[in-house]
């Protein structure tokens, strides 16, 4: 009966300290969007500026998984919303979620759902996982575009050169950091146990 009773409070222990440092990994990602998404480089021909966040993104797809990810994300972007400056230019606000760029904001979800659908079930297979974050980020721009061109008052094809085209070439650049980063610092946490 001890000996049960032992082996039930070792086994919650453990269940509570693998929940805390899920938690604490989650909230050091929400704190990397928080640091990272305000850092932008406007650029003069778009109302889009290169973000960081995408990176992030695909960062968290290998540390965190899908779900965990969608959750740091969600986070960043409520704190974004309550009005804390953590969007591009150290912006924050309900504004700046209804602006031009909201939707490609928005559209970072899809981006998570669909990579991390992809990196959680083959996170070693380079060729699927960077299929599944060029999915993801084509639906995130086409979300972003639509956005973009409905409240800019622009066509969808001025949108798509402001707010897709200037940005293909950084964004392939930051999923090849990812590729090269995420599985190791994936193997590393989970040496240490901490994922």
């Amino acid at each position: 009966m001890n000996r049960e009773a032992g082996v039930g409070r070792t086994e919650n222990v453990q269940y509570i300290n693998g929940r805390v440092k899920e938690m604490a990994l989650t909230g050091v990602i929400t704190a990397l969007f928080c640091i990272c998404g305000p850092l932008t480089v406007p650029l003069p021909i778009s109302p889009v500026p290169i973000s960081l966040t995408n990176l992030v993104i695909y960062l968290a797809l290998y540390i965190l998984g899908m779900k965990r990810s969608i959750i740091s994300y969600l986070l960043y972007l409520l704190i974004g919303f309550i009005g804390v400056p953590v969007f591009s230019g150290f912006t924050g606000g309900p504004a700046k979620l209804l602006g031009p760029t909201g939707g490609y904001l928005a559209g970072f979800i899809l981006l998570v759902w669909i990579g991390g659908l992809v990196i959680d079930r083959w996170p070693s297979h380079m060729g699927l996982c960077l299929a599944g974050m060029l999915l993801g980020t084509a639906v995130c721009y086409l979300f972003g575009t639509f956005w973009l061109a409905r409240q800019a008052a622009m066509s969808f094809s001025a949108a798509v050169a402001a707010g897709v085209i200037p940005f293909i070439p950084g964004d392939i650049c930051k999923m090849a950091v990812a590729m090269l980063f995420g599985p190791e610092v994936r193997k590393r946490l989970r040496r240490a146990k901490l994922d």
